[in-house]
């Protein structure tokens, strides 16, 4: 796990302005792209969607995952992995868990304390503010993986695991349909989203690890 697991939502861009410079506003339009997803974002409660989760590495194979997101305000994330293997990533607002059944225990560690490649999608449940969180955020850095979406990219002020953020959403209806992040090794993670439905009724128990197994702290 590497990273504190709540600069949130899609949160939390190397152009940035020299020290004493004025930083260059953004275009027109993207400023209203960026205002619409910050304002949208900041009123939803919750959210699901499926996701595909591809890694890539250099010199590796491909790795691909698959399985469901829950995401409920403020801060307690689901991460259902189907497959090619079931796990089980939950945030409670308090402590990050991760359940591999083939381990045969739970792993938990403090919110604080925590690092981890997810922490980005803090930005979704209205914990970031893309303006203040990020030095440098454009537009036509890459081609959407669906016709008619914008990409944007996305990089941080502060030193963190990821140097990129890239965000692929509808400019019409402002759906997130692809996060991904690359880190300083060059190391790639994309989150492809289908399915994704907003303001879902949601159970304090879907953030709680599962019952009679055995909890180990780190």
């Amino acid at each position: 796990m590497n990273r504190p697991i709540f600069c949130l939502l899609l949160c939390c861009l190397l152009f940035g302005a020299l020290p004493g410079a004025a930083r260059p506003q953004p275009a027109p339009d993207l400023r209203q792209l960026i205002d619409g997803l910050q304002l949208k974002y900041n009123r939803m409660t919750s959210l699901s969607a499926d996701f595909v989760q591809l890694y890539t590495a250099p010199g590796e194979r491909t790795r691909r995952e698959a399985g469901r997101l829950l995401l409920r305000k403020p801060g307690r994330m689901r991460w259902e992995y189907q497959n090619p293997e079931p796990k089980l990533f939950l945030c409670d607002g308090k402590y990050v868990y991760e359940y591999v059944p083939e381990d045969g225990f739970v792993s938990r560690m403090a919110l604080k304390e925590s690092d981890d490649w997810r922490a980005p999608f803090a930005f979704l449940l209205g914990r970031g503010n893309l303006r203040q969180d990020f030095q440098q955020i454009e537009t036509g850095v890459e081609a959407p993986s669906q016709a008619g979406n914008q990409v944007l990219r996305l990089i941080p002020k502060r030193n963190m695991e990821f140097r990129t953020l890239l965000l692929e959403v509808d400019p019409k209806t402002l759906q997130l349909a692809r996060l991904s992040f690359v880190d300083a090794a060059g190391a790639r993670s994309d989150f492809l989203f289908s399915n994704m439905r907003e303001n879902v009724a949601t159970n304090e128990t879907a953030f709680t690890p599962p019952a009679g197994i055995e909890i180990r702290k780190f």
